[in-house]
C-alpha cells in the first residue's frame, strides 16, 4: 500500500511540474508555428510569475493574479511580435534581450513590492474534486482531484490539435509559417496572423508562470522560471510542433524533475548539484535523440518582407 501511495504520489507531482512547461510550449507552439522564433518563453513565464505573485498579493484574489499574468504575458508577446514582425529584429536576438529585460526587471520590482522581511501571503487555487470519479484507484487523484488549471490544461491540448489541423484559423496559421508568400497571395495578412499568434503565446507561457508563482511554491522568487521557458522550448521540438506529442514531452520533462526531487529525500549520497540538472540532461539527449527527425515549420525564424522575392 505505501509503494502504491508513493507511485499514486510521484505521477500526481509528476503532472503538476509538467503544467508550466505545457502552458508554455503550447505557447511556443502557436508562435512558431506562425513563423515567430520564440527563444523569449523563459522571460514571458518569469514576467507571469512576478505579475501574478503581485496581482494576488495585492489583491487577495488568485484569480486576478492569474489574469495579470495572462495581461503581462500577453504584453510580453505583443513586443516580441513588434521587434520581429514589424522591426523584423533577428528573432534569437529579439528573445534573448526580452528574457534578460525579464530577469532584471523582475528582480528590481519585487525587491521593492514584497516585502523582504515577512512572508509573502499568496492565495492560492483549491483542488476541485469530481465525485465518484476521484475514488477510482490511482487515476482519481491523478486527474479528478486537481485545481482548474490542470482541468483547463487537459481540455486545451485537444483543443489546440483541433484548431490547429481541423479548422480554417489553423490552416492559416500553419501556412503563415510554411509559405508566408502563398498565404499573402491568398489573402491572409502575415503580419496580423503573426501578431495574434505571438501574443497568444505570451499569454500561455504567463499563465504557466502564474501557476508557478501561485500553485507550485506559493510565493515569487528571483528567477524562479530557472530556465523551464528553455525546457518548455525542447519539449515543443521533441514534440515536432504537434500538440498532443509536446504535451507528453513536457509530462516527461514534468516526471524527470519530480524524480530527482524524490531521489534527493532518499539521501544516497549522490551530489545534489548532479540531481538539479538532470531535467536539463534528459531535454538534451531528447534533442540530440531528434537530430534530422524533427522538422520545423519552413519560415521559422524568417522574417516576412512583401516586396521581396524568392530566391
Amino acid at each position: 500500500m505505501d509503494n502504491l501511495t508513493f507511485f499514486t504520489d510521484y505521477l500526481i507531482a509528476s503532472l503538476r511540474l509538467s503544467v508550466p512547461l505545457a502552458f508554455a510550449a503550447l505557447g511556443g507552439l502557436f508562435s512558431e508555428r506562425s513563423g515567430v522564433l520564440n527563444i523569449a518563453l523563459e522571460g514571458m513565464l518569469l514576467s507571469g510569475a512576478f505579475a501574478g505573485a503581485a496581482g494576488a498579493f495585492f489583491t487577495g484574489n488568485v484569480w486576478v493574479g492569474m489574469l495579470s499574468a495572462i495581461a503581462v504575458g500577453g504584453m510580453v508577446g505583443l513586443l516580441h511580435s513588434y521587434l520581429c514582425v514589424t522591426l523584423r529584429v533577428d528573432q534569437l536576438v529579439s528573445g534573448l534581450a526580452i528574457n534578460l529585460t525579464a530577469i532584471g526587471l523582475t528582480s528590481f520590482w519585487s525587491r521593492i513590492l514584497f516585502n523582504s522581511n515577512q512572508a509573502q501571503q499568496l492565495p492560492s487555487l483549491k483542488t476541485v474534486a469530481i465525485p465518484i470519479l476521484e475514488d477510482i484507484p490511482i487515476i482519481g487523484n491523478l486527474i479528478f482531484n486537481q485545481d482548474p488549471l490542470i482541468y483547463f490544461l487537459f481540455l486545451l491540448v485537444p483543443l489546440t490539435a483541433y484548431l490547429l489541423f481541423r479548422t480554417s484559423l489553423g490552416l492559416s496559421l500553419r501556412a503563415v509559417g510554411e509559405y508566408p508568400r502563398a498565404a499573402d497571395t491568398a489573402g491572409i495578412s502575415v503580419n496580423l496572423v503573426r501578431y495574434v499568434a505571438v501574443t497568444i503565446s505570451g499569454c500561455f507561457a504567463g499563465l504557466g508562470g502564474a501557476y508557478l508563482a501561485l500553485v507550485h511554491v506559493k510565493y515569487f522568487a528571483e528567477g524562479m522560471s530557472a530556465g523551464k521557458g528553455f525546457i518548455a522550448l525542447a519539449a515543443l521540438i521533441f514534440g515536432k510542433w504537434h500538440p498532443v506529442s509536446t504535451a507528453f514531452a513536457c509530462l516527461l520533462f514534468g516526471a524527470t524533475e519530480a524524480l530527482q526531487l524524490r531521489i534527493q529525500a532518499f539521501n544516497l549520497n549522490i551530489p545534489y548539484q548532479f540531481l538539479v540538472m538532470l531535467p536539463y540532461v534528459i531535454a538534451l539527449l531528447a534533442l540530440v535523440g531528434l537530430a534530422g527527425k524533427s522538422t520545423p515549420p519552413a519560415a521559422l525564424g524568417i522574417p516576412y518582407i512583401p516586396e521581396s522575392r524568392d530566391r
